[in-house]
């Protein structure tokens, strides 16, 4: 342990300068503070290991400078010090992020024990760091940030899958990252200097999307006044990304199950066969499983897209992974607004760690964008976040129904509540009501009629 930095914060010279002795006898170098402005100056000055901090101080008490110190760089450990030491600070100052609370009068064997044990958690922790840190430096994958166990499963599944054309098929929720997988997929195959073509399937009417897809020949329909390259030709020897694939409608679903066997297809309106060669990954936000159940997918395309099958957890599931895309976030926006952002507080960072975040990763990185645009704090805390995350406390959200509603009104309810909890995002109010985005507008417009007529 030697070579570590020890801050020690005590407003009684001769309790820091013994500590500062016994601690110095051990090898580690010493800084010494006389209250907690004076050690946070000290902090931002030199990369410290280790604080050790008394609670009651003038002008900064311990607990004050222990979020602080989390906030602006969260592997420095903190052991909380007091002579008026009660389990209500001691908590406090554990869920805050402290490693240890010691009472005095201070043991010199117990101090010296807890120092230890308190640098070599953060050894462990930064060495665990360093090796997923290698781990995303191997892979490129710049853009997607998780150190957690699921995580770094899936990069190194991705390391797997990349260099074969196997199909891949992303599940996950709306904001998840689908779309980053699919490039880090594409980006480290040997098809990585070739086209990625991206195809949002939900976009895309039922009338056109087999044009997109495949092209069409002049005159094939109304307004085709020349003949056109679909997204299978523009992706040759490449890669095609169909997102939301479960929107694709069944008849085009049979073409595509073709060109995933034969690799050949027509334009529309063209008796011309063309050949391509493409790899293909497909994103849904929905079990397709289920979809092949109901009968709106096919089963045998769904098995040649399911070669290699990618679930994405959501947020809620990683937690872990917040504390590290908040810190990336902000990072991001600050060197993209020239800002001037040293971090976050503890408390603030739990409220983080604690809300639902039903948009998932994309969701988080907007609140941390809008917090900054908005804001421009120093160190960013409680009163920056919005109020929904200050409020949250958690537990399912229901609708109440009175019995005898008729089942037209009840399912309108049901809809505008739904929006309401989503915040209007229909995509992912149609993926919690289990219909997809199609349906959605359908009984939207429906609704919308109803009223008109009344």
């Amino acid at each position: 342990m030697g070579g570590k930095v020890i801050l020690i914060v005590e407003d009684d010279p001769r309790v820091g300068e013994s500590i500062r002795l016994l601690l110095k006898k051990k090898g580690y170098s010493i800084r010494l503070a006389s209250n907690g402005k004076e050690a946070l100056s000290l902090f931002r000055k030199e990369m410290v290991d280790l604080v050790i901090t008394d609670l009651v101080m003038p002008k900064m008490d311990g607990i004050e400078l222990l979020e602080t110190v989390k906030g602006l760089r969260s592997e420095t450990e903190v052991i909380v010090i007091s002579a008026q030491g009660t389990i209500e600070k001691a908590v406090q100052a554990m869920k805050l992020g402290a490693f240890d609370f010691i009472a005095k009068p201070i043991n010199p064997r117990v101090i010296s024990l807890v120092v230890e044990r308190a640098l070599e958690k953060q050894t462990l922790v930064l060495q665990n760091r360093d090796l997923r840190s290698k781990l995303e430096d191997k892979f490129h994958f710049k853009n997607i940030v998780g150190r957690s166990e699921k995580m770094v499963k899936i990069f190194e599944l991705i390391h797997h899958v990349a260099p074969y054309d196997s199909s891949v098929l992303i599940i996950g929720e709306s904001g998840t990252g689908k779309e980053l997988i699919a490039n880090a997929i594409h980006y480290h195959s040997p098809r990585a200097a070739m086209p990625f073509i991206k195809v949002s399937c939900a976009s895309l009417s039922e009338g056109i999307i087999e044009s997109e897809l495949f092209g069409h020949e002049k005159g094939a329909f109304t307004g085709a006044i020349t003949s056109r390259k679909g997204r299978f030709e523009l992706a040759h020897n490449g890669t095609l990304f169909l997102d939301e694939v479960e929107d694709i409608p069944p008849s085009t679903q049979i073409k595509l199950l073709r060109v995933l066997q034969e690799g050949e297809f027509e334009r529309v309106g063209g008796n011309k066969t063309i050949k391509v060669n493409i790899r293909i990954i497909a994103a849904s936000n929905r079990d397709l499983q289920e979809a092949v159940k109901r009968g709106s997918f096919r089963e045998d395309l769904y098995y040649r897209l399911n070669v290699v099958n990618i679930k994405l957890p959501l947020l809620r599931e990683r937690r872990d992974d917040i504390p590290f895309l908040v810190n990336f976030f902000i990072e991001k926006y600050s060197q993209r607004y020239h800002m001037k952002v040293e971090g976050i507080s503890q408390r603030a960072m739990n409220l983080l760690a604690d809300y639902e975040w039903s948009g998932n990763v994309r969701e988080l990185e907007n609140t941390i964008e809008s917090i900054l645009v908005i804001n421009s704090p120093e160190v960013i805390d409680v009163q920056h976040l919005p109020q929904e995350i200050r409020d949250f406390k958690g537990g399912p959200e229901v609708i109440l129904i009175k019995i005898g509603t008729p089942l037209e009104e009840v399912e309108r309810e049901i809809l505008v509540q739904t929006l309401k909890a989503t915040k209007g995002n229909k995509r992912r109010a149609a993926q919690l009501l289990g219909i997809n985005v199609r349906t959605m507008y359908r009984k939207m417009e429906e609704m919308s009629e109803s009223y008109s007529a009344g």
